[in-house]
């Protein structure tokens, strides 16, 4: 499975994957080529729950710092620890390896609704 293929975008540059019963969520290709090489990242713990929209994360790169942004609502269930130790690695990739959280989700549809195809998203972007 390509994630392209069944990703959903925010325009903030979030993305959310169906991945079995949980979504993984990470930062598309995009969003790490405008940040540049990524400093310092810091994510939320298991158990933490966010609403769609809300911070939960930070991201630190040379050029700037931001905030990262929930794409659907739901909890915490694993954390890409890997990354907090070496977040330079979502510079060689931001989707097998690099996503942040994976997320247990109830979002109703029109949450998912709200949100692009990677190529509804690229579109935007040209």
């Amino acid at each position: 499975m390509s994630y392209k293929d069944e990703m959903y975008c925010t325009k903030s540059h979030e993305y959310a994957v169906k991945e079995n019963d949980n979504y993984v969520i990470g930062l598309t290709d995009y969003a790490i080529e405008q940040l540049g090489d990524i400093v310092f990242l810091e994510l939320p713990s298991a158990g933490d729950e966010f609403e769609k929209g809300e911070t939960f994360a930070n991201i630190e790169s040379v050029k700037a710092a931001s905030e990262i942004y929930m794409p659907i609502s739901g909890k915490i269930v694993e954390v890409n620890e890997e990354l907090i130790d070496a977040p330079e690695k979502l510079n060689e990739d931001c989707y097998e390896g690099g996503w942040l959280v994976k997320i247990e989700s109830n979002a109703a549809d029109s949450e998912l609704d709200d949100l692009m195809t990677y190529d509804e998203y690229k579109s935007e972007l040209d």
